[in-house]
């Protein structure tokens, strides 16, 4: 079958859900990946708590010279607005998501989400090994990619 969406996964540097460090986004339309994007942001202040870098990788050293999410939004806007968008475990992305844009006061977005999480009822790496999906967990461009091959099953009766 033929499904357009956008797979996404943020990571953050502190426990405020604003505090995004990496966004990735896969674009899938007509069943197929048109377009990733994985790309490193500086969170507010380019301040991370210890636990959350022992997490996923992250650094202050890493994201000092990277765009805060603001000077980004313009160029990935439009794979957000008025598009469906799947996350693993979407009320947090999705939290994520409204957090940063009101920190910087940028315009809300309408959009359509799905959550595989609630879909399979398991975490994001355990699927991946029982489905042979490759993943780099809490990378956030290879979270999102198993978010759409797990979206794309779903869709396809496949799982």
């Amino acid at each position: 079958m033929n499904h357009t969406f956008t797979a996404i996964d943020f990571e953050t540097a502190v426990g405020k859900r604003y505090s995004i460090c990496q966004i990735g986004l896969v674009r899938v339309e007509n069943g197929n990946i048109v377009d990733e994007i994985d790309m490193l942001i500086q969170p507010p202040f380019n301040e991370y708590f210890p636990m959350n870098t022992s997490i996923h990788g992250i650094s202050a050293r890493m994201t000092k010279n990277s765009p805060t999410f603001a000077q980004v939004w313009s160029s990935i806007k439009h794979f957000f607005e008025n598009q469906e968008v799947v996350a693993h475990n979407a009320s947090f992305d999705m939290s994520c998501l409204k957090q940063v844009l009101e920190y910087y006061k940028l315009e809300p977005v309408k959009l359509t989400s799905n959550c595989t999480l609630k879909i399979y009822g398991e975490k994001l790496n355990l699927l991946c090994a029982k489905y042979h999906i490759p993943l780099d967990h809490h990378n956030a461009l290879s979270d999102a990619k198993a978010c759409a091959k797990l979206y794309q099953m779903h869709l396809n009766k496949t799982n």
